[in-house]
């Protein structure tokens, strides 16, 4: 992260991260595949986190309930090491490619977690709906907190933001008058 963040993304080679982690490049290779693996190490995990959130939920929680929660702890997963995840981003966000790659795994996590609402009895396209919806919101909250640095709490501005949502979905929020 650190060779991202002092030469970029595209300047950097493998052998100048091994060489800075105090291994060689077979070893570096036994771990990630490319050096963009690096980047999106931990998402396997982040994804079993949001599975097992849902599989745990109450039996009575609503779908976007259940969806909600899984993402509030996936956030205060990346809230351990804000610090990280802000250099993370800014390195993502400075690549066309990247970028690219972080929203095939944000659809890939979206996918585990509709699988996760079926696997509790919630039909198509529901499933699917609440699960993609969550990963909307949770763009939406993360990319308020990272912009916000003060912002320390996630999980909240994520709690925050389904509220919207439903405020949204409910017609409680009322559009300001044109001009």
């Amino acid at each position: 992260m650190e060779l991202y963040a002092e030469q970029g993304f595209e300047q950097t080679t493998v052998a100048e991260i091994a060489e800075r982690a105090g291994l060689t490049e077979r070893t570096f290779f036994r771990h990630f595949t490319d050096k963009r693996e690096v980047l999106f190490y931990g998402t396997e995990m982040m994804q079993h986190l949001l599975v097992e959130a849902v599989a745990s939920a109450p039996a009575s929680a609503t779908a976007m309930d259940v969806v909600g929660t899984a993402f509030e702890a996936a956030g205060a997963m990346l809230q351990e090491n804000p610090e990280r995840v802000r250099v993370r981003d800014a390195i993502v966000s400075a690549n066309p490619e990247l970028r690219e790659r972080e929203l095939i795994k944000l659809a890939a996590l979206g996918a585990a977690v509709a699988g996760a609402l079926r696997e509790r009895g919630i039909p198509e396209p529901a499933a699917s709906l609440a699960a993609e919806t969550g990963v909307a919101v949770f763009k939406v909250a993360f990319a308020r907190w990272i912009s916000e640095p003060g912002q320390p709490d996630l999980p909240a501005i994520l709690r925050e933001s389904m509220g919207k949502l439903k405020d949204v979905v409910t017609d409680r929020l009322v559009a300001a008058p044109q001009r």
